[in-house]
């Protein structure tokens, strides 16, 4: 179970976000009504939310899961692999001291993002992807190793982050898209498959047992459900903009 959530205000800066999605640049204004009510639907799952000022410095810095990998018994803050992230996670670092006494640092060469992170109980899939590199993912391993945690790698081709396309929603059920849906590292889940059409909607996130779900995707929406959850769907038009998805927006733990 989850008890707290931090996350971070867009600033108006976000226009100038990393983007590959060819959706136009995103309203602010809106993406600043779309983050206020994410934040009510984390509420609604019952856990604290930590709302962090925007920085204007970083565009992309709403996207505050890149920036570290919070565990129930250490936190370690990440290096990004995109060049004008550089610097968000030394200021996240400042907060987590405010949460954790074993705070752990990916270091250069290393580079490694926490959309490329999925927890599945005490075992981390790191998908190693443009932004998370070998180095960055032998370092988290041998840190999660530390605290008696496993981690291994997951190689992929067509998605920006691993969690871009496969999400894990506890209970042994993992939504999937794409090249995951039958991908070998996950031969033993129940597999949700997200079609292509709706391949945005894989991204997900459980927290205490509702799912919160991406606005607009019916039939996403409908077999999250059918497979027992309850759903809470939430508009993020705007982020979709910069590539980012619902796990992007917060670090859970």
């Amino acid at each position: 179970m989850f008890t707290n959530v931090i996350v971070r205000k867009p600033g108006q800066s976000m226009v100038n976000g990393i983007t590959t999605a060819n959706l136009g640049k995103p309203d602010y204004e809106k993406a600043l009504k779309q983050h206020d009510n994410y934040v009510e639907a984390l509420k609604q799952c019952g856990v604290n939310v930590t709302v962090l000022e925007a920085d204007e410095k970083y565009p992309d810095s709403c996207f505050v899961e890149d920036t570290a990998l919070l565990t129930k018994k250490c936190a370690v803050i990440t290096n990004p692999g995109a060049g004008s992230r550089k610097g968000e996670e030394k200021e996240i670092h400042e907060v987590l001291k405010g949460f954790y006494d074993n705070i752990e640092v990916i270091k250069e060469p290393g580079t490694i993002e926490g959309g490329d992170i999925m927890m599945v109980g005490d075992h981390f899939y790191i998908g190693l992807s443009a932004r998370t590199n070998k180095e960055g993912a032998e370092q988290m391993i041998e840190y999660l190793q530390k605290y008696g945690y496993t981690g291994s790698t997951v190689p992929f081709e067509k998605f920006l982050h691993l969690k871009t396309g496969v999400s894990y929603l506890e209970h042994n059920n993992l939504l999937a898209t794409g090249e995951f849906i039958d991908h070998p590292m996950f031969k033993d889940f129940n597999i949700i498959e997200i079609s292509e059409e709706e391949s945005y909607a894989a991204n997900c996130i459980w927290v205490n047992d509702y799912v919160l779900v991406p606005k607009g995707f019916d039939e996403a929406k409908n077999a999250i459900a059918e497979a027992g959850y309850r759903i809470i769907e939430v508009d993020v038009s705007e982020f979709r903009k910069l590539d980012g998805g619902l796990s992007c927006l917060s670090l859970r733990f």
